[in-house]
């Protein structure tokens, strides 16, 4: 076994770095650069509390407002489209998005069948009309089944948007506004499609980028056909000397070894998203943050541990328990539905101070003006209590 060129803390430490966790961006432009650094960023509809995209960029831009993801949007400085999931990519790499759109092109199915037929129809309304959403396409038939049962026209356009034959350029609440990609793409953008190659080149500079090591499995993350390239460059970079390969308990891993940990990292909480990029790959999280974690949204409410949307809490280099967080957006109340921490976790006041300056953020972010507790276990709940957190949070003041 190879010896660890850094101790897992250190690892762990640049992974948090690389994700843009330590020290913050600031403002529109810093905004982008997080996108950039990140390589993108999940897009989901769940509203309980501030949207996914939304939350993932104010954990990494001091001064995060959501207007600026729409503002980057129009100014074709990012773009929507699939990276494991639904995301914001950045115009810069939109090259590579390609090579997904040829495979489809090719015949590569990706949920339902194609309709050549609507997708002419829909196509000719687009370039005629300008940019159109499904709500602007009549329905046609009846729909009896789950949220994935869309009428034919929701599906040609999103068949057409994964082609490549139409972006979105902007959404509508929440619903995506097409246009034809030649009407959408700012001039000058190399939109050659990459080879296997170049593909598997792009997805090994990026994970390494937004993680500093990664193992083949992580970096092919959801992509299927590819490892055999992404093997082949991992192989090449170390042979250049650019990548340190290293065993950790009995994987594989490629360090880029120009990239450094910081000595420490401040004693601060950080409440991320369930699906924010750093805990996207929960056999990741476990192997280097010993951190158990599912996100319950998909769980019947009975087999639920934590709740239904629970944020894992991270204290300076550590994951040290989560929150289960609902927005009352009438009432202006942020409610703490189950606030569990590790056993080992000491409630100090140390931790009672974050916890209250990240419960504070995290309240304003979301447009609430108070924090309610509602569900924790009993020496949780008393020093809560002791500690003033309940009355410091029971009424926070919102800027004008």
């Amino acid at each position: 076994m190879d010896k660890l060129p850094l101790s897992p803390g250190e690892f762990r430490l640049l992974n948090l770095q690389q994700q843009g966790l330590l020290r913050k961006n600031k403002g529109k432009a810093g905004t982008l650069k997080s996108i950039q650094q990140l390589s993108y960023v999940q897009i989901d509809s769940i509203n309980v509390v501030q949207r996914a995209h939304h939350h993932v960029l104010a954990s990494r831009v001091v001064d995060y407002q959501p207007v600026w993801l729409d503002e980057l949007l129009a100014k074709k400085q990012i773009f929507e489209y699939w990276s494991h999931a639904a995301a914001y990519l950045p115009m810069a790499d939109y090259r590579f998005s390609l090579y997904r759109k040829q495979q489809l092109l090719e015949g590569k199915k990706h949920w339902f069948d194609v309709n050549q037929q609507q997708m002419r129809e829909v196509l000719a309304r687009i370039r005629s009309e300008g940019p159109l959403k499904a709500g602007d396409f009549a329905a046609t038939t009846a729909k009896n089944g789950p949220w994935w049962d869309w009428q034919p026209a929701k599906q040609a356009l999103e068949q057409l948007f994964m082609q490549g034959e139409l972006m979105v350029v902007r959404r509508d609440k929440f619903q995506k506004v097409f246009d034809l990609t030649e009407r959408v793409l700012p001039p000058g953008l190399d939109c050659r499609v990459p080879d296997d190659h170049e593909f598997a080149a792009h997805l090994v500079e990026k994970y390494l980028q937004s993680h500093g090591f990664g193992s083949v499995a992580q970096i092919c993350y959801l992509r299927s056909g590819i490892k055999a390239a992404v093997e082949q460059c991992l192989l090449q970079l170390v042979e250049a000397g650019k990548l340190t390969p290293f065993n950790y308990q009995n994987q594989r891993y490629f360090w880029q070894n120009d990239l450094l940990p910081p000595s420490r990292a401040q004693k601060q909480i950080c409440l991320l998203n369930p699906f924010d990029n750093l805990l996207i790959q929960r056999q990741r999280l476990q192997h280097w943050f010993d951190f158990d974690y599912q996100i319950e949204v998909y769980v019947p409410e009975a087999k639920r541990k934590i709740g239904y949307y629970s944020l894992p809490v991270l204290y300076g280099r550590d994951f040290i328990g989560q929150l289960d967080v609902k927005a009352e957006r009438k009432s202006g109340v942020l409610l703490l539905q189950h606030l569990v921490l590790l056993p080992e976790v000491k409630l100090t006041a140390e931790l009672a101070l974050a916890l209250k300056q990240a419960l504070s953020d995290y309240a304003r972010f979301n447009g609430c003006n108070s924090v309610a507790l509602v569900k924790a276990s009993e020496p949780i709940r008393l020093w809560w209590q002791q500690s003033g957190l309940a009355a410091d949070l029971a009424l926070l003041s919102l800027p004008a």
